[in-house]
């Protein structure tokens, strides 16, 4: 896959500690310590303000509000997905590492448990992350939306494992132990 180049560069301006939402129509969307930070692409090379302007476009054409956070103390995505899922007003949140893989939760589900998964994130394209806004605002309005559609590469876990751990050490070394969520607002140059 190429690098999907953004339109715009992308900067994530704190705007203090994340409280838990009050709107019913609200989906959180977490990311991860590194994401449009230390890193700035996928690991396909998908820009950072492209995933995040796909994520946030696919929510608000359903008429939901966003919510923008960063989870500073852990790179796991359950753990940062399930924090956005608590501090939504709908109970509906999206976690995103800085990798690309990404989950939709719910408040009132285990912590390992989702509504739905996208582990493969080299399979992972802009589209497919407007797909997962949308649902996930279509879950707030209380629908039952079909799972977003997936490609499966039974490859993409050899060719890319190598790398994907790599990314992954560098995030966790960027970790905040203990830190509290905080908003973020994002702003394109």
């Amino acid at each position: 896959m190429s690098t999907v180049a953004s339109e715009s560069s992308l900067t994530l301006l704190e705007s203090g500690p994340a409280g838990p939402g009050t709107r019913p129509d609200e989906v959180v969307l977490a990311i991860s310590p590194a994401f449009a930070d230390f890193f700035s692409m996928t690991i396909t090379r998908i820009d950072h303000a492209v995933v995040m302007r796909e994520v946030l476009a696919g929510i608000e054409e359903q008429g939901v509000t966003a919510r923008v956070i960063r989870i500073k103390s852990s790179a796991d995505l359950a753990l940062i997905a399930h924090t956005a899922a608590k501090l939504s007003g709908s109970g509906i949140g999206i976690g995103i590492l800085s990798r690309g893989t990404t989950m939709i939760h719910q408040r009132d589900l285990p912590r390992l448990s989702s509504l739905e998964l996208f582990p493969q994130s080299p399979l992972m394209e802009p589209k497919t992350y407007r797909s997962v806004g949308s649902n996930a605002a279509r879950y707030a309005k209380g629908e039952s939306p079909q799972p977003v559609p997936t490609l499966n590469d039974q490859m993409a876990r050899p060719r890319w494992q190598a790398k994907a751990a790599l990314l992954h050490l560098k995030e966790t070394e960027i970790i905040v132990q203990g830190a509290k969520p905080v908003e973020v607002q994002p702003q394109y140059a």
